[in-house]
Order: C-alpha cells, then sequence, then structure tokens
C-alpha cells in the first residue's frame, strides 16, 4: 500500500496549556471513555487524564522512533523478565513537562488531581530490585535520548498481592489490568510463534553440512503489547515492548459441541499461563517447566522481532552486532544466546562460527547475584523435554568452549569441570550464568565489591580465560521517580538551594554541602521530614491501627523478606530495645517506630515464618502499656513503587544489613539516603561506595565485612559462641524460642531458633548482633541532636550524585553498548487542539 501524501495524511499537534488540556480531557471522557460528565466516576476521569496524556505521548514516541530508522542507529535491546514501572501518569506528566498544567486544568473542572492520580494501580511487572532497575534503566535511556527498547512479559496477575491474615501473609492474584491499562497499546498485528517439546531431526544440506529441523512441537503465539517511556526534560520516546501468550486456537468447537466444555478451552487456558504470573513457585516439577517455559517464551519472541526489525532495513546479518546491542539482565534471558543461534542457523542458514561471532558480539550479561541457590541452572532432562533443540545448541557451545579451554590448560580435568556449562554432580543440570557469561562479549557486576568478588570467587575460572571481559557498571536510581516525584518538599527545597539542574545532572547535589551546616537549612529539612512522617503516620494509624508518633525516628527496613538480607537481625535489636525499656534500663533514648515492609517467595517457608514473627513482636510490643509509645513496630504489606514512594521520604534511619558479600549493589539504599535517610548497614554492596561519597563519619557501619565473614567461616564459626557471649542476644532468642511471642503455639518459631543455632547461623546474625546494638546505640545518640541529624542526613542527600541511573546508563553506553545519543526532530506543539500538523512518513515503517 502507498503511504499517504504529505498533503494528505494529517494529525493534531496537540498543545499542552491549560484550556487546551481542559479540551482534551472532556473529549476524552466523552468519547473515549464514552461517559457523560454528569456520571463520570474518578475512575473515568482518571481514564480521561490518562489518555489525554497518552496521545500527547504519541507524536513524541512515532519521532523518536522515525529519528532512530533515519539515523539508522545502533540499538539496545534490555531484556528483563522485570519491569516494575510504578503508577505512570504523575512520573509521564512531569517527564513531559505540564504536571502543573494538567493538575490545574483538572482544577478548573472542579477535580481533585490528587483523587485522580491515586485511581491508579501499579503495574504488577515486577517484584524488587532487579524490575525497579530495569524502570529506572528505562527511563534514563529515554533521557538521554538514546535508542533503546525494553523486552519482557506482560504478566496478567503479577506475582500476587500480599495480604496479612492473622499475621500470616497470604497471596491472592494482583488483578491490575482488572479495569483495563490506559498505558499501553495491544499489537495484534505482531505475532510470533514460540516453540516447546517435539524431536530435533538431523539432515544434511545442498551443500551437506549437518542441519537441523526441529519439529512436532507445541506452540504457543505471542504478542505485543508497547508501552511509551518519555525521557525528562526531552522529546525522546523509547518503547516497552511486553508479550503475552495466546493459543494457536483459541476454542475446539468439537468438544464444546460434546458437551466438554472444560477440554473446550483447555489449550487457550494452557497456553496463556506463561504470561499468568511472575515467578511461578518452582517447588514443583510443573512449577519449574511453566518457569522455564515462561523464559523461553519472552526471550523467543523478543530475538525473532529484533531480527525481524534489522532485517526490514538490512540485508546482511553480518552487520547485526553492529546495529544491534542486547543487555541480559540477570540469567532469566540467557536462552536468549541459543535462541539467537537457532534462528541464525537454522532459519537464515549461517553456518555455525559465522552464527557464534555475531552472538557473541551482541550479548551483554548483567550479573546480580553470587548466591549459588540463586545462580539459576536447570535439569538437562527438563531442558531435554520442553527446549531439545536448544540443548543440542547449548551442548555445541559448551564444547567449542572447553575445546578453547582444554588447548589452553592441557590436562587441567578440574578446570574443565568448574568452567563447563553442564554440571555433572548428581543430576545434570545446564548452569544459565556460565551460559550468559560464554555467550556475551562483556559481564558486569553491580557495585565495585559484588564486581571484584566475581572476579575473585564464583566466576574466577572465567576472569582467567579472559581478563577484563568482567567490568563494573554500579547501579543508579532515577532521582526524577525518587526524589522530584516522590518527594516534592524535599525537591522544592534543594532546587530552592541550588537550582533544578540536579534532575537532569544529579552530581550537582555536591552544592548542597554548603548548606548543610546552616541551622536555617537544618531547621527547613527537619520540618519536611517531618511532614512526609506525618503523612505516613495517618496512613500507618488509617490502615494498619497501629498509633505512631511522627516525632519518633523512622526506622525503616524495606526489601524482599529474605534470610540474607536480615531483617530477622533487625527484630532481635527490636526486641533487646523492648526488654530495655520494659526492665528500665533505656536511658533518655528517643522514641523509634520501626517499619517492615516486603514480600517473601511463596514457596519460601522460612521468610514467611519471619514475616509472621514481625508481626507476633508488634502485636507484644504495640499493646504494651509498659512501652508508653517508646517503641512501634508496623509492617506494611503488599509492597511497591507506590507504597515504597510513601515510605521513603519518611524515613530517618535506612536498614541495609544483609550479611557482607550477599547483597550484589542494592538501590533501596540510594533512594533512602537520596531522601535524606542516614544509612545502617554492613560494608556490602554499594554500602561501601555510598560510605565513601557521603563520608564514613555520616552513616553507621556495623559488622563483619567480606572477607571477615570468609575468615570466620574457614575458622568453623559457631554461633552457639555468640549466643552465650551475650546476655542480651540469649535472651532476645530465648523469648522467641519459649513462645513469648506465640502463646498460642509456643513451639511456632522454634525453625527460626533452629536455623540461627544448630543450623548453622549462615548469615552470621548473632556474629553482627553486639556489633549492630552498639550502633544502634549510636544512632539513638545522634537523633537526640537535631541539628547534627539534618546536617548528616544533608550530607547523605549532597553525596548522592553518582548514584544516578543516568550516570549508570552513560557508562553502559560508552563501555559496553556502543550506542550515541539520537535526538528526536521537535515540532512545536500549536495552541489550538484542533488544528492539524503535516507528517512525512517512512518509506518503509517498522514497529
Amino acid at each position: 500500500m502507498p503511504s499517504p501524501s504529505r498533503t494528505a495524511f494529517e494529525y493534531d499537534n496537540l498543545a499542552q496549556d491549560r484550556r487546551s488540556l481542559q479540551r482534551s480531557l472532556a473529549n476524552r471522557l466523552i468519547y473515549t471513555a464514552g461517559k457523560d460528565p454528569a456520571t463520570a466516576t474518578r475512575r473515568d476521569w482518571f481514564y480521561a487524564t490518562a489518555y489525554t496524556v497518552r496521545e500527547r505521548l504519541i507524536e513524541r514516541w512515532m519521532e523518536t522512533q522515525r529519528a532512530y530508522y533515519r539515523a539508522d542507529a545502533r540499538r539496545v535491546y534490555y531484556l528483563s523478565m522485570e519491569f516494575l514501572t510504578g503508577r505512570l501518569l504523575t512520573n509521564s506528566l512531569l517527564n513531559m513537562g505540564f504536571h502543573d498544567e494538567c493538575r490545574d486544568a483538572l482544577w478548573s473542572l472542579a477535580l481533585d488531581y490528587e483523587a485522580i492520580r491515586d485511581v491508579e494501580q501499579d503495574a504488577a511487572l515486577g517484584n524488587g530490585g532487579l524490575g525497579r532497575l530495569a524502570a529506572c534503566f528505562l527511563d534514563s535511556m529515554a533521557t538521554l535520548s538514546l535508542p533503546g527498547y525494553g523486552y519482557g512479559i506482560r504478566y496478567e496477575y503479577g506475582m500476587f498481592q500480599q495480604r496479612i491474615e492473622n499475621g500470616y501473609q497470604v497471596e491472592h492474584p494482583d488483578t491490575w489490568l482488572r479495569y483495563g491499562n490506559p498505558w499501553e497499546f495491544p499489537r495484534p498485528e505482531v505475532l510470533y510463534p514460540v516453540r516447546f517439546g517435539g524431536q530435533v531431526v538431523e539432515y544434511a544440506d545442498e551443500r551437506g553440512r549437518r542441519r537441523f529441523h526441529w519439529v512436532d512441537t507445541d506452540d504457543v503465539m505471542a504478542m505485543a503489547f508497547d508501552t511509551p517511556v518519555p525521557g525528562y526534560g526531552t522529546t525522546t520516546v523509547n518503547n516497552m515492548r511486553l508479550w503475552s501468550a495466546k493459543a494457536t486456537h483459541d476454542f475446539d468447537l468439537r468438544y464444546f459441541n460434546e458437551g466438554d466444555y472444560i477440554k473446550a478451552v483447555a489449550q487457550k487456558n494452557e497456553s496463556e499461563n506463561l504470561s499468568r504470573v511472575l515467578y511461578p513457585d518452582d517447588s514443583t516439577r510443573m512449577g519449574r517447566e511453566l518457569r522455564l517455559k515462561q523464559q523461553y517464551f519472552f526471550v523467543s519472541a523478543s530475538l525473532q522481532d529484533i531480527v525481524r526489525r534489522y532485517l526490514a532495513h538490512h540485508d546482511d546479518l553480518d552487520g547485526l552486532p553492529g546495529k544491534v546491542a542486547i543487555q541480559l539482565n540477570d540469567t532469566h534471558p540467557s536462552l536468549a544466546i541459543p535462541e539467537l543461534m537457532r534462528l541464525l542457523v537454522d532459519q537464515h542458514g549461517l553456518d555455525w562460527d559465522r552464527a557464534w561471532d555475531i552472538a557473541r558480539r551482541t550479548f551483554s550479561y548483567t550479573n546480580h547475584t553470587l548466591m549459588p541457590e540463586a545462580l539459576e541452572t536447570w535439569p538437562v532432562a527438563l531442558f531435554e523435554q520442553v527446549l531439545p533443540r536448544h540443548l543440542r545448541i547449548i551442548y555445541d557451545i559448551n564444547h567449542w568452549f572447553l575445546e578453547g579451554v582444554r588447548r589452553r590448560h592441557p590436562g587441567d580435568v578440574d578446570r574443565l569441570r568448574r568452567l563447563s556449562l553442564i554440571d555433572e554432580a548428581g543430576e545434570r543440570r545446564v548452569r544459565m550464568a556460565h551460559l550468559a557469561i560464554v555467550g556475551s562479549h562483556t559481564v558486569n557486576g553491580v557495585s565495585q565489591l559484588h564486581t571484584d568478588l566475581m572476579r575473585q570467587t564464583v566466576f574466577a575460572d572465567f576472569e582467567a580465560e579472559r581478563p577484563g571481559a568482567i567490568v563494573n557498571v554500579t547501579n543508579g536510581i532515577t532521582p526524577r521517580r525518587w526524589l522530584n516525584q516522590a518527594n516534592p518538599e524535599l525537591s522544592a527545597l534543594v532546587s530552592g538551594l541550588i537550582g533544578s539542574g540536579w534532575t537532569r545532572n544529579l552530581a550537582e547535589l555536591a552544592r548542597l554541602q554548603a548548606f548543610a551546616g546552616d541551622p536555617a537549612v537544618q531547621q527547613r529539612f527537619l520540618e519536611v521530614k517531618h511532614t512526609r512522617k506525618a503523612l505516613l503516620a495517618t496512613r500507618l494509624g488509617e490502615r494498619l491501627g497501629v498509633t505512631v508518633d511522627a516525632s519518633s525516628l523512622f526506622d525503616v527496613h524495606v526489601k524482599r523478606i529474605h534470610e540474607y538480607k536480615r531483617q530477622l537481625l533487625n527484630l532481635l535489636h527490636v526486641i533487646t530495645r523492648y526488654n530495655r525499656i520494659k526492665d528500665g534500663r533505656a536511658g533518655d533514648v528517643p522514641a523509634r517506630t520501626v517499619i517492615f515492609a516486603g514480600k517473601a517467595a511463596p514457596g519460601y517457608a522460612m521468610a514467611k515464618l519471619v514475616i509472621k514473627l514481625i508481626h507476633a513482636v508488634g502485636d507484644v510490643v504495640n499493646h504494651d502499656p509498659a512501652i508508653g509509645g517508646q517503641l512501634r513496630v508496623a509492617f506494611v504489606p503488599d509492597y511497591n513503587v507506590s507504597n515504597a514512594e510513601r515510605i521513603i521520604p519518611a524515613s530517618d534511619l535506612s536498614e541495609q544489613i544483609s550479611t557482607a558479600g550477599t547483597e550484589a549493589s542494592g538501590t533501596g539504599n540510594m533512594k533512602l539516603a537520596l531522601n535524606g535517610a542516614l544509612t545502617i548497614g554492613t560494608l556490602d554492596g554499594a554500602n561501601i561506595e555510598m560510605r565513601e561519597a557521603v563520608g564514613a563519619d555520616h552513616c553507621f557501619i556495623f559488622g563483619l565485612d567480606a572477607e571477615g565473614v570468609r575468615n570466620r567461616r574457614a575458622a568453623g564459626y559457631d554461633p552457639w559462641q555468640e549466643y552465650h557471649a551475650h546476655e542480651e542476644l540469649r535472651r532476645a532468642v530465648d523469648m522467641i524460642a519459649d513462645g513469648y511471642f506465640s502463646l498460642d503455639e509456643r513451639t511456632r518459631f522454634r525453625p527460626i531458633v533452629q536455623a540461627l543455632t544448630t543450623g548453622g547461623d549462615h548469615y552470621m546474625l548473632l556474629a553482627d548482633y553486639a556489633s549492630y546494638v552498639a550502633c544502634q546505640d549510636a544512632v539513638d545518640a545522634c537523633y537526640r541532636t537535631p541539628g547534627e541529624w539534618a546536617r548528616r542526613a544533608l550530607l547523605n542527600v549532597a553525596g548522592m550524585g553518582r548514584f544516578s541511573s543516568d550516570r549508570a546508563i552513560a557508562e553502559y553506553a560508552a563501555r559496553i553498548w556502543r550506542v550515541t545519543p539520537v535526538a528526536p526532530a521537535s515540532r512545536q506543539p500549536v495552541d489550538d487542539s484542533r488544528q492539524s500538523v503535516p507528517v512525512t512518513l517512512p518509506a518503509s515503517p517498522a514497529a
């Protein structure tokens, strides 16, 4: 079909002033939502507002894509199982620069912007730091005008909605799509087959080369949904493409007519399970199979889409690495490597060596963990059943790689065993991190400590094989979301002191150092902090029934619930503090409110028991009249981006207390410090670099470092020695063991005590207890001097410049992806939304 001519094809270029926005709001309510203003609900007005914003995104979005095609730009494709985007209305308005105008337009229609904003549900597309990092990175790619694409899965129910029932975590479906998603664009024409099972048939092609057919497969279709991602202070709008699973046949009329209504839709339901839930419980074989299929589903659709887009404008696949950079966010997308090999060899007829050279120059891999249990492996038997062609490709990659190792290290069988992509010990398993490393040109850690440990411990053999291939790019966060949006009062204070340039160049925060000692600025900071604490205190009272004093120290521990993150160590201090107050030994300590939030994986029994213990301790502490308001414990359920935006600005103390050497980086530590919370933490992850940035005197560091942890374990660490050495620790542990917090079932928490004692205390809570409690005493002493606390808090904000996701993405772009900015042509909007603007279409547009 010929493209419309320039004069024949025109569209409205929508302005962003209040009058134009008012008109758009009315149009969208009537013509898109189909509602009369007289009967419109708050939700109707939210959708009208979202569509008003979205239509102003679209022109920028399309012009951005046209600019990338005109420049024939090298693009970054960021593959991630999670994108924890949070609510998009306020973020889009702030990034596009007409937040106040939209708020005023709604007010002029007698509508409350804040109430309408709060109708939006968080997109259930992630769980924790991994997904939030990916969302920050997409924001920064757009802000820096880098040609970027995010690829993931459009989960129908997310991970789960966490509810607390009788102190226990109970998982419920997160029905975030119940009312639709106004930000996404369904692309039913962008549909790819994804294959599972079947068998592999070997044959010789016309040139006698060994080839393979993958036949008799069960197929699922992947359908695209696109969401525009606007940059801040730029007209660049990038794309996030998520895949939804669709059955090849929705409905079997034969079974329906026979009265078997369940079987009539069985294939549809089974196929679409692939995109229903994030991280299905893998404690069963069916759960493990579903998770493996889920990972392949999204990388297969993404790779097919990437290759299709490249070939729409290029003929030679040898040029693919020059135009395509694929970043694997953790091991979940590692199957992209054998999938690209399958596409190049089986579908496009390239020989193995040529295809492997292309693949290795295309991929790079970010590692996010060194914990052996978190480094994904899959049973060979399961792989053979689900992805038989890919298992053969992995065997071939492994053979190629180990032959090279064998030539360099003849006779070193142990080295071959350690480096092999297949773990031969016990049940044979495919090592996905090994696959990602071997198939990538660059591997990066996410903090300096993490990267050093990668090189020195888990991946030391790979570092020896390719020195310099493992590099560091410390994580970062977007200041637009985590200060400008989440904490408008502090944002205004900062901008009033140093200007607003920090929103695009966070390094400018360093200029705040000059004001940290000013008593007037300190007082203003404390007032801003109190404002946010009062808002959170009200919410805790309304939602949880926990009465909180906003002048108390807000001690915040918000993370995924996991033993290595040591929420239990925090609880041991809470119990110790409770005992001191109850015994009259606390002295003149400030009142403290300890706030927990986070989800436990559905199959993680110990983490779920810790949640129950938090609630049990809170029930005792909060209702003991002897405590007199000196200590409160609260657990905020269903921790997500929106809850984080409420809690983080109100935080005084940031708990970053993982066992040294276990946390790759952490980004919650950065968000909290950016909002003026002081850190109490171990020398783990990015805490080390944060201490360097803000000064050792302006945070509270305790416990063993990573080397100390290794040495204690090597020396035969005995937690019982710690238990007997510290009376307060022994008392706290005994209270848990003896049922002080579980009178109805005194043995309920014995598994926790056993893990800490006879179980060996793997994460060394008892080893760090005394140091942690002493550090908490230092926190109390500092908080009693508000001016000094405010000075340190301001210096923490000032020191966060290097922890911007803009800085991290600029490093990826220069050192790993080798991509440069491409700024779209900007078009001046007209002042009347009814006018039109002509557009010249590209000769062969591609989605």
